[in-house]
């Protein structure tokens, strides 16, 4: 239904099983040789990997917790609603759990949809039905969604971009190996079952479903390879709306923006070509092709949330054979993702007003405040970057922002009624909704209008265009916040995350946008130089560490580095911000801040999984997230024991300091 963001935020999700185990229970030795293993082990040896899983993690316990509140919260709703979101919620979620009435509903919300389209009969008549479908959030013949302006990052415009399509690769249409090719078979039964529940006679799907095909082959074939689309800079291409409708005339893009609600003068096109040929198709195909494509695409798109014979031809392909997933959700999962991806920002709204207390929101953002002072200091001491670049990223870190919980800016929740009685129709009532309010965010002074992340989903992601931190409510969730942690251990914990996360806004992505969030490179050639020369050492380091479950295979340095390098900033200034609260921390509150951070990362993993993530990820494993930046403090082999050459406490020449230590630290040791 939107776009991928251009910038895409780098989501840590944290978790709600953070024990903090007693030291006292271990050997001295065993933390100065593995502390990951050291102060989880209580976590490791309580959670082991269940039969058949891929992975067990702290961070997904956290996942799991925010998904039952949700569950509690859609179950009150539903029950005793308390004002008009939770009525609409509570409609929805009951509609979606009566699986009777789902069945009898059978193809009826579709039926307005299908109705037009079998009106078509001159292609006059294809360019509104297109913008209609859009509009109810079924992107057809393209996508149209809202992001940043790359021109000017303090607003959103218009994106088209290719799409529209039944698979999520042009090149499943023009490729001609024997996998692709039964994959193409498969697909082409999968349209004939689809196309069979909205209504076509037997007869007539093998025809239909080639049409489908067709028109899809042709569009994949006026389409750019995926590989050329991962630079953002790749999906802009700003073009003035005031000549859209006559450069697409059957299209009439001017009237499309017009029925979404978009009067800019600006949009985004970054396939011109796929655009001229969706118009020159309308022109040149019969009527019947486009009304077979377009019915294929309303029940594609909808057949999640129909009958349990669209569910199962849906997962059967798109699951199965495209995604490699074994079996379906639980009913009451399959509801919950539905409404997050319908009504994602009301549910929202809900949950943060039901778990988020006011204090420990405070909480957090006193914490986050003194890591981003922490980070300020730090800049201010440090004479490994020149001159210039100090006073630009002093300047950009005073400018950035941090929003905990929710959005601070409310939506319209004005929508039109549910009720219970339909569940595909709600979802189109809901996804209506959602449209309009994407597009909402197209105009002036609005790319703040929304984060990319719902409150409800646990998080942590610096904004990088809008240079701000976002915290969602359920990150903000005990015992990372409660009242029952130690000061010291939410420093090491949420301190070291947001620590991490800001720390993004200075390194090699942040160095490309300014503090006036103009788009440009302010580092000068020998900052570029020390960064890749501390680049190199991190890796170097990381590159010796076994990669667990996998003998003989190491972490891939190079893949990991970035995200290696944030997470020694974040510990580290997490470490700086405690010692300036708290200076005269005893050794049990200086070992509570370690076994916070170390307490984010306990998991388990299949060979498989890890085998997987030892190839594609972009983190180290759990034991090297907590143990890589640890080993490189000095501190933390003082408030152990460790001594110097021991693997929990690397020697002075090679520990890797992102920042430099405070005067007053450097005299505590």
């Amino acid at each position: 239904m939107t776009l991928r963001p251009l910038f895409c935020a780098l989501v840590i999700g944290l978790t709600a099983g953070l024990a903090s185990p007693s030291v006292s229970a271990q050997d001295a030795a065993d933390a100065c040789t593995d502390f990951h293993g050291f102060a989880n082990a209580g976590w490791l040896m309580a959670n082991p990997l269940p039969a058949g899983a891929d992975s067990i993690s702290a961070l997904g316990q956290l996942e799991t917790r925010a998904r039952q509140e949700q569950i509690e919260l859609l179950n009150s709703a539903m029950q005793a609603p308390q004002g008009p979101v939770q009525q609409l919620l509570g409609d929805f979620w009951a509609s979606g759990l009566n699986e009777a009435g789902v069945e009898a509903d059978g193809a009826q919300p579709l039926a307005p949809l299908l109705d037009r389209i079998v009106a078509i009969k001159r292609s006059k008549s294809i360019a509104p039905a297109i913008a209609a479908l859009h509009q109810v959030g079924i992107p057809v013949a393209f996508h149209f969604g809202a992001d940043i302006d790359l021109a000017n990052l303090s607003r959103h415009i218009g994106y088209f971009s290719q799409g529209g399509a039944g698979l999520p690769d042009p090149a499943y249409y023009l490729r001609t190996d024997e996998p692709t090719q039964a994959v193409m078979g498969q697909y082409r039964a999968y349209i004939e079952k689809i196309l069979a529940l909205t209504g076509v006679k037997d007869k007539e799907l093998a025809k239909q479903a080639q049409l489908v095909i067709d028109l899809e082959t042709r569009l994949a074939k006026a389409s750019r390879p995926l590989a050329e689309l991962r630079d953002p800079r790749s999906n802009y291409g700003a073009v003035d709306t005031a000549s859209l409708g006559a450069q697409y005339p059957n299209l009439e893009l001017d009237k499309f923006l017009e029925a979404q609600g978009v009067s800019t003068p600006t949009v985004s096109i970054a396939t011109p070509a796929r655009l001229a040929e969706v118009d020159r198709l309308i022109g040149e195909l019969k009527p019947e092709q486009w009304r077979a494509y377009l019915r294929w695409r309303v029940g594609d798109s909808m057949a999640p949330y129909l009958a349990k014979a669209w569910r199962d031809a849906h997962f059967d392909f798109h699951g199965r054979v495209i995604a490699g997933t074994a079996a379906q959700p639980a009913r009451e999962q399959q509801v919950l993702d539905a409404i997050n991806h319908a009504a994602g920002p009301m549910l929202g709204h809900e949950y943060a007003a039901r778990y988020l207390k006011p204090e420990t929101r405070n909480q957090a953002m006193l914490i986050a405040g003194q890591v981003r002072n922490a980070l300020a200091e730090s800049l201010a001491r440090d004479t490994r970057i020149s001159d210039q670049a100090r006073a630009e990223a002093s300047a950009k870190l005073a400018k950035m922002k941090i929003e905990l919980g929710v959005p601070a800016r409310d939506l319209d929740f004005t929508i039109q009624p549910m009720g219970r009685g339909s569940f595909g129709g709600n979802m189109l009532i809901a996804s209506t909704w959602r449209h309009r309010e994407e597009m909402r965010r197209i105009g002036a002074d609005n790319a703040d209008r929304r984060w990319d992340v719902l409150p409800q989903q646990p998080a942590l992601t610096y904004d990088l265009a809008q240079n701000r931190l976002i915290v969602t409510a359920a990150a903000l969730q005990a015992p990372l916040l409660g009242s029952l942690a130690q000061n010291a251990t939410l420093y090491g914990s949420f301190g070291a995350l947001v620590g991490h996360e800001i720390s993004h806004g200075f390194d090699s992505r942040g160095r490309h946008i300014a503090a006036d969030t103009s788009l440009r490179d302010w580092w000068s050639p020998q900052d570029a130089s020390t960064w890749e020369a501390m680049g190199n050492r991190v890796v170097a380091q990381y590159s010796g560490f076994d990669y667990p479950m996998l003998g003989g295979v190491k972490v891939n340095a190079m893949a990991t580095r970035d995200e290696n390098i944030a997470d020694i900033a974040g510990v580290q200034l997490a470490w700086e911000a405690y010692n300036k609260a708290v200076p005269d921390a005893d050794k049990k509150a200086r070992e509570a801040f370690f076994e916070g951070w170390a307490g984010l990362w306990p998991q388990h993993l299949s060979a498989e999984s890890a085998a997987q993530l030892a190839k594609h990820g972009v983190h180290a494993p759990g034991k090297w997230r907590t143990n890589g930046p640890l080993m490189n403090m000095a501190a933390f082999g003082t408030t152990y024991g460790c001594k110097a050459g021991t693997p929990m406490q690397l020697k002075a020449d090679d520990r890797i300091v992102l920042r430099p230590e405070p005067a007053a630290e450097k005299r505590k040791k």
